[in-house]
């Protein structure tokens, strides 16, 4: 970690935002798509912000309505520039020096597509800026394959020239120093050398580097800082640099968490996006996404085959092979195998949402059990609750979506249908089979099954010579000792209540 200090503020940074990213073959801005859930421009602007410029500039362009929205949205206090002509990285600088009048201190000039660049780096660039007494410094790195990249060509320490690769000799080729587009200049400095630039070149647009050699040209000192994170100078320009950049930044996050204490027992299969909170002693399973806003208490075990997004899981919860969504599992609850959670779900301590159920804006207290096989929707559910397999709350009635309430330590029968709106009361209890229409009062027990009619000899009419009724003939016509059993019991029991 960094114990670069934070520098004096700067006068301003100037983040460019206007490029084109046809690579990306997108309708999306290109600096709009996520690198660990977060748009990439916003690493950009949390990144300058740590130099507390006076004024933070971004320089839109193509699709800049959408960046705008991400802009007002989120970081209101930049300051938004269009280039309406993509003239270059130099046309694109001097429309954000546009708004800042004249200015003494530096300038940052950085980018939105280099979503690995951190403040500590931006502060150290700074640093040797003001030690190095640079007109410019220009943050380099030395990578093994500089393919493609400008290259730092020096002179006794000093930047001399930024010579583009395609400009470059051989000789000037085998240098590993490479550009990274990123600067602090002098204010002053950075305005005159604007005012040089010109168009041309072979591409006809206005180059950026060439402040530099105008720097040079009045005896200016022109510095640089090298990075030994390659990554922090890595731009995304297609989609094959995104999966490449989100898997470094994937790498790191998990690196981060096992550090502090968490178990991630296949990093290769597990996805943590950048607002994640985990702490110590959790335990992350195989094929698990951490995503968006969800946090995880300590000795909470998550996976494997999980999938959760802005959810909160409560100590030594256990959440396996579960979907879930805007949703709170608290202390000691289990989930799943093949639950599905979408927002609104609140699991209370020690409950359980078990195998096929599916929860939607339900709030299930302390100690209730929706086992399985259930939709539960639209659901109030007091402490102490059970469940039966097969229960269906039907919230929703073609027009309107209505609520069930289940009281305290109330059971609800098997295969039975709770047709919204309607309330259980406390203590009640619902039938196997039953279609509950009517609010059943605390205490009393609602039986609400249709008439059961016996055709008798059926299989044998009508199945004749097949397996049914060969089983039917081979039958003694004997209840099974355990259904016996069990309604002896309940006629002992139900003799018991009428005395």
């Amino acid at each position: 970690m960094s114990t670069t200090p934070a520098p004096a503020p700067v006068a301003a940074v100037i983040v460019l935002a206007a490029g084109g990213g046809t690579r990306m073959k997108s309708k999306s801005s290109k600096l709009l798509h996520p690198v660990a859930g977060r748009a990439m421009l916003s690493y950009a602007l949390d990144a300058a912000q740590t130099l507390h410029p006076g004024k933070l500039v971004v320089v839109v362009g193509h699709l800049r309505e959408q960046v705008e929205a991400l802009l007002n949205e989120n970081y209101p206090q930049v300051t938004i520039v269009e280039q309406p002509v993509r003239n270059g990285t130099g046309g694109a600088v001097a429309c954000g020096m546009s708004v800042l009048g004249e200015v003494s201190r530096e300038v940052v000039v950085t980018y939105g597509d280099v979503p690995m660049l951190t403040g500590e780096t931006l502060a150290a660039l700074v640093k040797a800026h003001r030690e190095g007494g640079n007109a410019c410094t220009v943050l380099t790195a030395v990578v093994p394959d500089p393919t493609g990249y400008g290259r730092i060509v020096r002179e006794r320490g000093q930047v001399a020239r930024i010579i583009e690769h395609r400009d470059a000799s051989d000789a000037v080729r085998l240098i590993r120093e490479i550009n990274s587009g990123i600067y602090v200049f002098d204010g002053q400095v950075l305005r005159e050398g604007l005012a040089s630039l010109t168009t041309d070149n072979e591409q006809g647009e206005l180059y950026l580097t060439d402040v530099l050699e105008y720097a040079r040209k009045h005896d200016r000192n022109v510095g640089a800082y090298v990075t030994d994170d390659i990554w922090q100078t890595e731009g995304v320009n297609d989609r094959v640099q995104l999966a490449r950049m989100n898997a470094e930044v994937n790498r790191r996050i998990l690196e981060r968490w096992m550090l502090d204490g968490v178990t991630v027992v296949d990093p290769a299969t597990t996805w943590i996006e950048a607002d994640v909170d985990l702490e110590a002693d959790v335990t992350i399973l195989p094929n698990t996404q951490l995503l968006g806003a969800t946090s995880v208490a300590t000795g909470a075990v998550i996976g494997p085959d999980t999938t959760l997004r802005d959810v909160e899981v409560g100590e030594n919860a256990h959440v396996i092979r579960t979907h879930g969504e805007l949703s709170v599992i608290n202390a000691d609850a289990e989930v799943g195998p093949f639950a599905r959670l979408r927002p609104g779900t609140v699991l209370g301590a020690h409950g359980k949402i078990g195998t096929f159920v599916e929860t939607k804006n339900a709030q299930i207290g302390d100690g209730s059990k929706v086992p399985h096989l259930t939709y539960c929707g639209d659901a109030f559910i007091g402490e102490g609750v059970n469940v039966g397999a097969g229960t269906i709350f039907a919230n929703y009635d073609g027009t309107h979506k209505s609520p069930t309430h289940l009281g305290d330590y109330v059971f609800i029968g098997s295969n039975t249908v709770l047709v919204a709106p309607v309330d259980i009361g406390d203590g009640a209890f619902v039938a196997a089979g039953s279609t509950i229409v009517d609010d059943v009062p605390a205490g009393a027990l609602a039986v609400a099954r249709g008439h059961e009619h016996i055709s008798t000899d059926w299989v044998h009419r009508k199945r004749a010579g097949s397996a049914a009724s060969d089983a039917a003939i081979d039958s003694d016509g004997e209840i099974h000792p355990m259904v016996a059993e069990a309604r002896a019991r309940l006629r002992e029991e139900n003799q018991e209540d009428d005395q």
